[in-house]
């Protein structure tokens, strides 16, 4: 049996109980970032890494600045869906020897910029070298406030979901310009308390259920109500993947206010596209989402 026979999700859930973990661990594998105490500080430290690899994540002719910028606001956006706070980050680049300097240079170009638009430190990685594609992995440490930490697993039956921004047709570009949501996510939870929240990497309907299962409720959608990116259809704007929209659950209670304060507050749509049932009533049925060895 081989990866593709197994699939991510699979495979997955054979390496997680491999990895150790101690008493400072609050969230290990499975959320957006690890979650650990630190310290004395009352905040709770995130990490989280991500890769790019060239001709999965990116073409061999897209301009490397593009795509350092998306290299770094990958983990980003994963620190976005949890409220977190990024700090410092590390780079790794795994590159051919024939590769010019000028694309690496450029590529930098593009992971500083990402970088300092959130105002984190690039502080250090490694180099490596390759006879393949090249590899950019990005491994980002932050903070949170234990009051403001969001995880997938606090949704409750009731809470309506929302989406920030429009998804779908993302490889006409946008998943190399996309802008993490931190700054989002982080006056969502000054102002209201979010339930569950998570970043759609791989699509509404791939990332959705993973919000749901580890909340252990489902799910309704209201397909006509998905935002859109002009000419985007339903399946895709459910299926395509790499939106780095916020996808979020709060109670019912709160939408009206909510959505009355976010247009006062941000030019980003904000949309309602269904609610959290208990998991008897079962969830819809959606487009599947990206999957990483199909």
């Amino acid at each position: 049996m081989n990866l593709q026979d197994v699939g991510e999700e699979a495979l997955l859930q054979q390496l997680f109980p491999l990895l150790p973990l101690n008493r400072d661990v609050i969230a290990g594998a499975g959320d957006d970032c690890a979650v650990a105490r630190f310290g004395r500080s009352g905040d709770l430290l995130l990490l989280k890494t991500d890769c790019v690899v060239e001709e999965v994540h990116f073409s061999a002719a897209a301009k490397p600045s593009a795509v350092g910028w998306k290299a770094m606001a990958r983990p980003l956006s994963d620190f976005a869906a949890m409220s977190a706070l990024p700090r410092f980050a590390l780079v790794t680049l795994i590159v051919p020897p024939a590769r010019r300097v000028r694309w690496v240079t450029e590529l930098y170009r593009g992971l500083a910029k990402a970088a300092k638009a959130f105002d984190v430190a690039i502080v250090g990685g490694e180099t490596s070298r390759t006879n393949g594609p090249v590899i950019v992995s990005v491994s980002i440490v932050g903070s949170a406030e234990k009051e403001r930490l969001v995880r997938r697993s606090g949704g409750q039956p009731g809470d309506d979901l929302f989406v920030t921004g429009r998804l779908g047709g993302s490889l006409g570009g946008r998943h190399l310009r996309f802008t993490p949501r931190i700054h989002e996510s982080r006056w969502l939870t000054a102002n209201f308390p979010v339930h569950a929240m998570m970043d759609l990497s791989d699509g509404l309907g791939a990332d959705l259920p993973r919000l749901a299962a580890a909340s252990g409720v489902g799910f309704e959608v209201e397909e006509n109500a998905i935002p859109r990116h002009r000419g985007v259809s339903v399946s895709s704007a459910v299926s395509d993947g790499e939106d780095y929209e916020l996808l979020f659950a709060v109670s019912s209670q709160d939408t009206a206010v909510l959505l009355r304060k976010w247009k006062q507050q941000w030019p980003l749509e904000l949309t309602r596209i269904g609610r959290l049932t208990t998991a008897a009533e079962g969830s819809a049925t959606l487009a599947r989402g990206y999957a990483h060895y199909a």
